[in-house]
């Protein structure tokens, strides 16, 4: 009779987090193989049971011992905390069971159980400080050379991983996490965010948010894992975030602006792709040598060739991560014409990596890769431009009044600008003003339309902008006095703001509500029958 090997990984230790499948396999055993202190944390779910266990450093004698018992056609469970296959029994049972010439089909089978690691139980006490490319790297060096370690530790702190360090320290290793911290601060600020987290979710479990710098201060032992933030990684109330991406979107009134989830995978919102990324490129031009006499003088050139080069690299990288700023720019609230000499600034800010994008909003939406939005601003400001922030918030959209022939209301279109423009919104909100009542700039296509007619403004609200059963504004007042104008609009917007949901559109709140500030809504949609699309719109 043929044995089985479980190899279960039961997570962090409290019972809650360890898999059905994990408690089955413990149960289905004969015999339970351990680290002592594993063996305890499961002491309730092994009552019964044969089990072998033994102590730290003895990894190898218990794969032996597990597949040996397997062999003799017994089910053995093999326990790691977290999960088996990082830094736990897997690797070891398969390399036991490989050595005496182990076959899938003819051998003891094997059943290898995952757990919640440590990078993902500490993880989920301190924040969210995983949500970028992470490593982990074991300092123990009982079966890994300390100088493959080094390596290691020195490509991921270069290349801005999130670290989590296992195995950190012990009562006879102490100078690993030392030597870890020496070379991690040559390429991280020393304010960067460290977690260190003990026996996570255990009875003696223990949390410390601290720094790069100051991380040695506090107690670190072989129950501990180091979470060691990347260059984005940032503390906020208690907690350790990393971002899920380097660039961040900036913009007027916010800031910072979340990417929305259809903007994840656009190139500019992933800097962290392989066709996004800068090439760094390391070489070492060693010269043939030649004419040397013995191998002591040939040893001798290429340590001064070696030594040469490496005071000449740069021995600290900082990564300067940068980061887009969004901004409208327009020649006026009312004026549709760029100088050229407007056009130039725009074409010299953008560079080669800015986007430009015209928009039916009567601007240009610039997207700019930068560290500095403040010199920006600075530049567009001095060239007279008219600056709006992006997103959902309101954009005044007024029309030319026919070159400022037909000036009467282009007062309170900028009034309102000024009181209104940009001020955010649970969605995008587009306020159009037209000075006459040919209203030819669309006014009454807008979210809230006000068309200047006859001295006094008529009032159109709730457009569809967008869709096959696309509709204008109802016009739900005529002759309101230029001088009550803004705060009507001041009203109407306000109430939106208050009570809309989350994203919801202008009509669709009109629609809703009834009444907005007294206005009544009335259904002017088309009244055939219209196949409704997938988008629901």
């Amino acid at each position: 009779m043929k044995g089985k090997l479980l190899v279960i990984g039961f997570g962090p230790g409290y019972e809650k987090h360890i898999t059905e499948r994990a408690k089955e396999a413990i149960q289905e055993s004969d015999i339970i193989i351990g680290y002592k202190t594993y063996i305890e944390l499961i002491k309730g779910l092994i009552t019964g049971k044969q089990i072998i266990s033994t102590g730290m450093t003895e990894e190898v004698s218990r794969a032996q011992e597990a597949v040996k018992q397997a062999e003799l056609g017994k089910k053995v469970a093999v326990i790691s905390s977290g999960d088996a296959g990082v830094y736990g029994m897997a690797g070891l049972v398969y390399e036991v069971l490989i050595e005496k010439g182990w076959k899938r089909d003819t051998g003891v089978e094997v059943e290898v159980i995952p757990g919640i690691s440590a990078i993902n139980s500490c993880a989920a006490l301190l924040g969210a400080p995983i949500m970028h490319d992470a490593c982990t790297i074991s300092l123990s060096d009982h079966l890994t050379p300390w100088t493959l370690i080094e390596k290691r530790i020195e490509a991921a702190a270069q290349a801005d991983f999130v670290i989590a360090l296992y195995n950190p320290k012990s009562g006879r290793r102490t100078k690993q996490i030392m030597e870890a911290q020496r070379i991690l601060l040559k390429y991280r600020s020393p304010e960067t965010p460290v977690g260190l987290v003990k026996s996570a979710f255990r009875d003696s479990q223990h949390i410390v948010l601290t720094s790069l710098r100051d991380m040695l201060e506090h107690e670190i032992g072989m129950l501990t894992t180091v979470i060691i933030g990347n260059s984005s990684t940032f503390l906020h109330d208690g907690l350790m975030i990393t971002p899920r991406g380097y660039q961040r979107k900036y913009t007027l009134t916010e800031k910072v602006q979340p990417l929305k989830p259809h903007q994840r995978l656009q190139r500019e919102a992933e800097p962290w792709a392989l066709d996004q990324t800068e090439e760094l490129e390391f070489s070492m031009n060693i010269d043939v040598v030649v004419g040397k006499d013995s191998s002591r003088e040939l040893a001798e050139e290429a340590l001064n060739i070696v030594l040469r080069e490496k005071a000449a690299a740069p021995q600290v990288m900082k990564q300067k991560f940068q980061s887009i700023f969004e901004i409208a720019v327009s020649p006026g609230v009312t004026n549709k014409k760029f100088t050229a000499k407007q056009m130039m600034i725009l074409s010299e800010i953008a560079g080669e990596e800015c986007v430009l994008e015209y928009t039916p909003d009567h601007y240009i939406k610039l997207q700019i890769v930068t560290s500095d939005p403040h010199e920006i601003v600075k530049k567009l400001t001095q060239s007279n431009f008219v600056l709006s922030p992006v997103g959902d918030v309101l954009t005044v959209k007024a029309c030319d009044f026919c070159d400022g022939e037909k000036r009467d209301a282009i007062p309170y279109a900028e009034k309102l600008y000024e009181k209104l423009g940009g001020m955010k919104l649970p969605k995008e909100l587009k306020l159009g003003v037209n000075g006459c009542g040919m209203a030819c700039y669309g006014a009454v296509k807008e979210d809230i339309g006000i068309v200047y007619r006859k001295g006094a403004f008529d009032l159109f609200l709730g457009a569809k902008t967008a869709g096959r059963n696309a509709h204008p504004g109802q016009i739900v007042a005529e002759g309101i006095p230029p001088e009550e104008i803004i705060e009507v609009i001041e009203k109407i917007v306000q109430e939106y703001k208050e009570k809309a949901h989350p994203n919801e559109r202008f009509y669709k709140f009109f629609k809703r509500v009834k009444k907005i500030q007294g206005f009544e809504y009335q259904d002017i949609t088309p009244k055939i029958k219209m196949e409704v699309p997938i988008c629901g719109e």
